[in-house]
């Protein structure tokens, strides 16, 4: 899966999803584009947009879109880290235009 990390998202998560194909915003030169540019760029040539806005489903339309979303409950890096296990488990059935919150741990 060709994953792609909003500026929001810890990279060393990174190191914790293998098998997928991962890069990040800033990486590919998108760390300047928001929401809507950012989706239409990264549709093209990415699964799975992973973010930790959670105001991303009020923001923009998310019907016909191809990419899946996955929108962390944090972006602290220690909390996000522990939901590697749940983040990989959502990548193995995502399916294009999903949208997906993983909830925080109590």
């Amino acid at each position: 899966m060709k994953v792609l990390f909003d500026v929001n998202v810890p990279r060393p998560l990174r190191r914790h999803l293998p098998g997928h194909q991962v890069a990040t915003s800033h990486e590919r030169g998108w760390a300047e584009l928001r929401n809507g540019d950012l989706l239409a760029a990264a549709e093209a040539d990415f699964d799975v947009l992973l973010t930790a806005d959670q105001n991303l489903k009020y923001q923009q339309n998310m019907a016909g879109r191809k990419i899946a979303i996955i929108v962390l409950p944090t972006n602290y890096m220690p909390d996000v880290l522990e939901l590697a296990p749940q983040i990989r488990a959502v990548l193995d059935r995502i399916k294009p235009g999903d949208y997906v919150e993983i909830p925080a741990r109590n």
